[in-house]
């Protein structure tokens, strides 16, 4: 099974801290997983609002109200989904994710011996979620892909659930590619996405490397950094398991743009040019672009973007989180301090070998944004937190990054003293 471990590098943790851990956050993982698998992995989601019945029943279209409706169901302090009908639905990558959380809980006791009692089957959860990502795959294209399954009002264009891109697609891929060992099927589809990427995503290479874009209808006129990025990853993911050296050099050539824009600070603007969003450099999309670089550095060349990443993993720790592990939104605001912008920091850290910094993240998200044992809020306000339990967005990324942490707690031969 194909492994996301962490850097090599670092001597071995007492036996007693990795026991601490997993007595301390198993049950969490437990619970984290038992929430989603009661609802199917069906939920609310961030940007579902167009999903609204009320809605879907006017007998007219128009931007400026999609808009405001998917903005309204995001931004309000209250969850206002119920009244405006919004229909809940099973997210493409949150499936990715759930299954790859199962595939490490399987590991976590296979191999960790972990205080576990499953009163459930994770190889038939991962399984089940990996054949939903085959057959919910869209169809049409040059070759595999996913993407979300509500409608999104972008500001110049609409995103409808026909619409693949390449953040859903890379984390399907992730997920197929260890689901592998349960069906060879599922690598062999994974194999396609380059093509996808590549001939329906506008690969393209421009002076300082390659570009690639987001998605379908990207507008022409900016560029989503993170999502390359992520796109690269994909293609060292899939360089790992074939040995295809094509893959290797466009995941380069996209990673030396990426490089190549990086700020004087150290971290990236959400678009380019900065002003086309209103994100800044905020925190778990500067999180995907670490990570892409970590994964490339950990699978084909540990010094081409030694400096990059060394830049970068300053900028995100010390601007991008607090010192009790609280996540900053971006480099100018501390809030909304978001539970995503914290699994992502858990996953850049113990990939890291930072597994103080992980713990300390972690435990942030249970004092400040865990309702009960295994159910998490979305956000926190500087006077409110966002009550709602968006499915991939608080769960999803939960399991995900609780489930990497503790694997990496348990390798004792690989991590440092805590």
């Amino acid at each position: 099974m194909q492994s996301y471990g962490v850097s090599e590098t670092n001597p071995a943790e007492p036996a007693e801290t990795r026991t601490r851990a997993l007595e301390s956050y198993a049950s969490v993982l437990d619970s984290t997983l038992a929430y989603a698998r009661r609802r199917d992995y069906i939920g609310p989601d961030y940007g579902d609002g167009m999903s609204s019945q009320l809605l879907q029943s006017l007998p007219f279209e128009n931007r400026v109200l999609n808009l405001v409706v998917q903005e309204v169901v995001k931004r309000t302090p209250v969850d206002v989904r119920p009244l405006l009908g919004v229909e809940h639905r099973r997210n493409y990558k949150g499936a990715a994710l759930f299954a790859m959380a199962n595939l490490n809980y399987h590991r976590l006791i296979r191999e960790y011996d972990a205080p576990l009692e499953p009163a459930f089957d994770p190889i038939g959860e991962a399984d089940r979620l990996a054949n939903w990502l085959v057959e919910e795959r869209i169809t049409g294209y040059s070759g595999f892909c996913g993407g979300h399954r509500h409608e999104m009002q972008h500001v110049h264009t609409k995103g409808v659930p026909s619409d693949p891109d390449v953040v859903s697609t890379t984390y399907a891929v992730r997920a197929l590619l260890q689901a592998a060992d349960l069906d060879p099927e599922y690598a062999e589809l994974a194999r396609t996405a380059p093509s996808f990427v590549i001939e329906d995503l506008n690969y393209r290479e421009v002076p300082d490397g390659a570009k690639i874009d987001y998605h379908m209808n990207h507008p022409d006129d900016s560029y989503t950094l993170n999502a390359a990025a992520l796109g690269a990853g994909m293609f060292v993911d899939l360089y790992d398991r074939t040995g295809n050296e094509a893959l290797r050099d466009r995941a380069t050539k996209i990673l030396d743009h990426v490089a190549a824009n990086q700020t004087d600070v150290g971290g990236w603007p959400y678009r380019l040019p900065a002003d086309a969003s209103h994100l800044s450099m905020d925190s778990h999309h500067n999180g995907f672009i670490i990570e892409s670089f970590q994964r490339y550095r950990d699978v084909v060349d540990e010094d081409r973007y030694s400096e990059t990443l060394e830049d970068a993993l300053e900028f995100y720790r010390t601007e991008l989180f607090e010192l009790d592990g609280a996540p900053n939104f971006d480099e100018s605001n501390g809030y909304p301090r978001d539970i995503h912008a914290s699994t992502q920091g858990m996953l850049v850290f113990t990939r890291e070998g930072d597994l103080e910094l992980a713990d300390r993240i972690l435990r942030w998200v249970l004092a400040n944004l865990q309702v009960e044992e295994g159910r998490f809020y979305y956000r926190q306000f500087r006077h409110h937190t966002k009550r709602v339990t968006l499915m991939r967005w608080c769960q999803g990324w939960m399991a995900y990054a609780l489930s990497e942490y503790l694997l990496a707690r348990s390798e004792s031969d690989r991590f440092p003293s805590v």
